[in-house]
């Protein structure tokens, strides 16, 4: 997303150093020219968006060519228009059926035959959709952030950033996207039980305190 505010702290980075051990023995299951894919969910302010770019930088340092994919840039309603649309439509059809899962799941696709894509971006500032080309051809990881990326079919491995929004007020409101009144409250509650829904498809869950631990089988 273009013009996002990132808040990187220590923590992310101890998190995705814990994560990016876990994705190094995944992936050296895979044959040598697999195309790799990381999901990284969690509830609104929970630390997806920072916790994605420092896993990326750690995969970059050792080499490796990564792309960061935000499915928040997914939703059929425009940033400027999904309020009022929520409150038109009501807030029961807040959740996973706003994503354009067709639109994302072709570039998935077109990632793993390594083929260019033209994907969605949202520019926060003008709050509007742009499109973007991207070549998918030498791109070795692809990591997926987002409330429902770890629902994604072919995603390798899933990572559950364990916070409710109860517990991230101040991060929402030190990155500003939107306003916190009581309608807000009713899409975060929405978001927050499709959430506890797919937390059992995790393989990896980071707690409050940004431990990560690998869900046992």
């Amino acid at each position: 997303m273009l013009g996002d505010v990132l808040l990187i702290s220590d923590l992310h980075k101890e998190a995705a150093k814990s994560i990016y051990d876990y994705l190094l023995d995944a992936r050296s299951k895979k044959k040598s020219n697999y195309r790799f894919i990381v999901a990284i969910s969690g509830e609104s302010g929970a630390g997806k968006s920072e916790l994605s770019h420092s896993l990326a930088l750690l995969l970059k340092k050792e080499g490796m060519r990564v792309k960061i994919l935000h499915t928040d840039n997914y939703y059929k309603v425009t940033p400027n228009e999904r309020t009022e649309w929520r409150k038109k439509n009501g807030v029961k059809k807040v959740g996973y059926k706003e994503y354009d899962w067709k639109l994302l799941n072709r570039n998935i696709k077109e990632f793993k035959e390594g083929r260019e894509a033209l994907m969605p971006c949202v520019d926060i500032v003008s709050k509007q959709i742009d499109k973007l080309i991207t070549n998918f051809s030498d791109i070795d990881i692809l990591v997926v952030d987002g409330l429902y990326a770890i629902k994604i079919k072919d995603v390798d491995l899933r990572v559950y950033i364990d916070l409710t929004y109860h517990e991230t007020k101040t991060k929402r409101g030190s990155r500003g996207k939107e306003v916190n009144d009581e309608f807000r409250f009713q899409v975060l509650e929405m978001e927050h039980q499709s959430m506890l829904a797919l937390k059992p498809n995790a393989d990896i869950i980071v707690d409050k305190n940004y431990n990560v631990f690998k869900v046992e089988e």
